[in-house]
């Protein structure tokens, strides 16, 4: 055998192992493959080795697990013209990767930018008050007109967060006053309350004594208790029916 004819032999099996190697094609779990050939749409390939003819066909493998965009920070004014920033992150999910690579040319971009003008426009509409409170409603709403957009491009949105929401430096203090202002008011509501019940329970506990006769000897126990030398003090008590007789002249 000549030397020609080794190389030939050689290149020949190169020929051949670089053949098969673009022959034979491994799709991962979490991907799919969606096959070309001339140009066109032909099949998508599942998990598993797939064979393909070579220079005829071609793969686009698509991952089909849960992907996290990030929408960045976006200035925006509410309703009651209050600029704030807001940041957010969109999950989204492929489910038909014929569409995702056919319709779309780059899912994740365009799913991020349409989430970005949806916020927006959502933000845009509502208070500042009902941006703070109702963050997971606006988000839920967020995500409903970006997943209608996207479901004709295979994709799913399965949820959008709002992360952070950053108010001006003196709508804080506002905020901070107001705040302040209700823990005062709320304060005040729980003294008087118990302010009222403890008058609700004296009145209730002297009508008892008063019906009792222990009035005069609660009276003596209060004396004894708040005088210091009992025997250099001289208190003249009078019975609690003279004090009751008194007042019914006065109101006569």
């Amino acid at each position: 055998m000549t030397i020609n004819m080794i190389i030939f032999s050689i290149t020949l099996v190169i020929l051949l192992f670089a053949l098969l190697i673009k022959t034979l094609i491994v799709i991962d779990q979490y991907e799919r493959g969606v096959v070309l050939t001339l140009g066109r749409y032909s099949k998508t390939l599942n998990p598993g080795l797939n064979i393909l003819i070579p220079i005829l066909q071609r793969v686009i493998k698509v991952d089909m697990r849960i992907t996290t965009s990030d929408i960045p920070q976006q200035e925006v004014i509410t309703k009651d013209n209050v600029p704030v920033g807001i940041n957010a992150v969109v999950y989204f999910q492929v489910v038909r990767p014929e569409d995702a690579v056919l319709k779309i040319q780059d899912y994740t971009y365009a799913i991020t930018q349409y989430a970005q003008t949806a916020l927006r426009d959502v933000i845009g509409g509502v208070e500042l008050d009902t941006l703070l409170t109702e963050r997971q409603k606006l988000a839920e709403e967020i995500k409903t007109i970006v997943d209608q957009e996207t479901t004709t491009w295979g994709i799913d949105v399965t949820a959008i967060k709002i992360q952070d929401i950053e108010v001006p430096a003196d709508m804080k203090r506002v905020m901070a006053k107001q705040a302040e202002a209700e823990r005062e008011r709320r304060a005040t509501i729980i003294r008087s309350q118990g302010e009222l019940a403890a008058s609700e329970n004296l009145n209730q506990a002297m009508s008892l004594l008063a019906k009792s006769g222990a009035i005069s000897l609660r009276t003596l126990q209060t004396i004894e208790a708040t005088t210091a030398n009992p025997s250099t003090t001289t208190i003249f008590a009078l019975p609690i029916e003279i004090v009751e007789g008194f007042k019914k002249l006065v109101g006569k």
